[in-house]
């Protein structure tokens, strides 16, 4: 390939205007298509680019964070979202906040000023296998193209999920109340356990009744057909929950008599640094999650990596189909970024978009590179996305998917991921001595 190729990135989110910036600084010209606001999507309500739909939170700036250190990897980089959400950044504490608007029109100005990218606005409902094409849409791709991609790719190849339950560090789990134990004793001891007597179940109960929950769109109200949030499911009587993800049956302690209730964890990956919240698939707002489960005894320092969510949601099994690049093993013109790819959360999103912009322009001027490691937060959800897993659900930035060390102090640890995967980035950048 040559830099006279111009590159189709499919989606103006955030992942394909940084994949847009990430080409065009390198001289790649960009062709940006965006079928908003000729045809939106029903979570979106302007027709600008890289506009945030949900929250207006980056999250934590604090370095020490895996958020905070995901940020500095992207601004050692070039971001583009970096740089706009500083740009139009409203007062949030440590968080990374932005005035929405602000933000999208500071996207659109940049983009705009960029003789590289053309921006199309026009929906995509196919693509070329020979033509280079960054497939960056996010969880609710147009009804078309996501029929073209389950076509394309031959298989059942989309996921929808109508229901997520929390997922949460082992590390924040306090093993002097929490025991290892299957039910009935079935299988290898593998799922941790966390009792309550009647007085902590109540007390759980009572606030999870009365927890505030996320107000659905119109189109997320048909989503619930076959789940039930745990929050609804307890309105239907005091007991209801020990008859269901609480049940408290077979779970028995050894030499101790059965607890009132019972919550159960789940592994959720190859290293088992984080869990899954057996049964708790939930729609409340993400405060109250942390508020409501933390009073679960053995959680009271709960730390969540991804947030139990009740909507829609569309992506790639992509350990089958994508490489550590976000590139499509079959077809090596083809990379996927955004949500659709795996990862979830805007600046994850984001770092898929730069990633594959960024691979993409060094495959096409035939440029030699060694993909980011798991020593930094960005190499480490592009080595999630593509690692073969018994089930794959998308993953939020943080310190379990990395390459562990072994240190007790938790502070030290995480300065040695942070100096660990800055030296790294520095060297990408060919800064030798950062």
């Amino acid at each position: 390939m040559n830099q006279k190729i111009t590159v189709n990135v499919i989606g103006g989110g955030l992942a394909g205007v940084e994949a847009s910036h990430q080409l065009s600084k390198q001289g790649i010209k960009v062709k940006l298509y965006e079928m908003r606001p000729i045809n939106s999507s029903p979570a979106h309500k302007t027709g600008f680019l890289a506009e945030l739909v949900c929250s207006n939170s980056f999250k934590s700036s604090n370095i020490l964070s895996a958020s905070g250190l995901l940020k500095e990897e992207m601004r050692l980089l070039d971001s583009i979202i970096i740089k706009a959400a500083y740009a139009s950044r409203v007062e949030s504490g440590e968080s990374l906040s932005v005035d929405r608007l602000l933000f999208s029109k500071e996207i659109e100005r940049i983009i705009s000023k960029d003789e590289n990218i053309e921006v199309i606005r026009e929906e995509i409902c196919s693509f070329d296998k020979d033509t280079p094409t960054i497939i960056a849409v996010g969880p609710l791709p147009s009804t078309k193209l996501s029929n073209f991609l389950k076509d394309f790719l031959g298989r059942d190849s989309l996921h929808f999920f109508d229901a997520v339950a929390p997922i949460i560090t082992k590390e924040s789990i306090d093993f002097n109340i929490a025991y290892y134990k299957s039910r009935y004793d079935k299988g290898a001891p593998d799922f941790i356990n966390l009792p309550m007597n009647k007085e902590e179940y109540l007390n759980f109960y009572n606030e999870l009744v009365s927890s505030e929950s996320v107000v659905l769109e119109d189109f997320e109200k048909n989503v619930f057909e076959g789940c039930m949030p745990i929050e609804v499911l307890a309105k239907r009587g005091v007991k209801a929950l020990l008859f269901g993800p609480l049940k408290p049956v077979g779970l028995e302690k050894e030499n101790e008599k059965r607890s009132y209730a019972v919550a159960q964890l789940r592994i959720d990956d190859i290293n088992r640094s984080t869990y899954n919240l057996i049964g708790f698939q939930t729609n409340l707002t993400f405060k109250e999650q942390k508020r409501v489960f933390s009073l679960i005894p053995g959680l009271k320092n709960i730390s969540i990596v991804r947030y139990g969510v009740m909507h829609k949601n569309t992506y790639l099994e992509s350990p089958i189909y994508l490489n550590n690049c976000y590139q499509m093993k079959d077809y090596k013109n083809i990379y996927v970024a955004g949500q659709i790819s795996g990862v979830e959360g805007y600046l994850e999103s984001a770092s898929s978009g730069l990633i594959a912009g960024n691979y993409m322009a060094k495959q096409i001027l035939g440029t030699q590179f060694v993909p980011l490691s798991t020593n930094t937060i960005i190499g480490s959800l592009a080595n999630y996305i593509s690692t073969k897993q018994k089930t794959f659900n998308p993953m939020n930035a943080n310190f379990s998917i990395i390459s562990q060390v072994e240190m007790k102090d938790k502070r030290l640890k995480k300065e040695f991921y942070v100096k660990r995967s800055l030296k790294e980035i520095n060297e990408y950048l060919g800064n030798k001595n950062d």
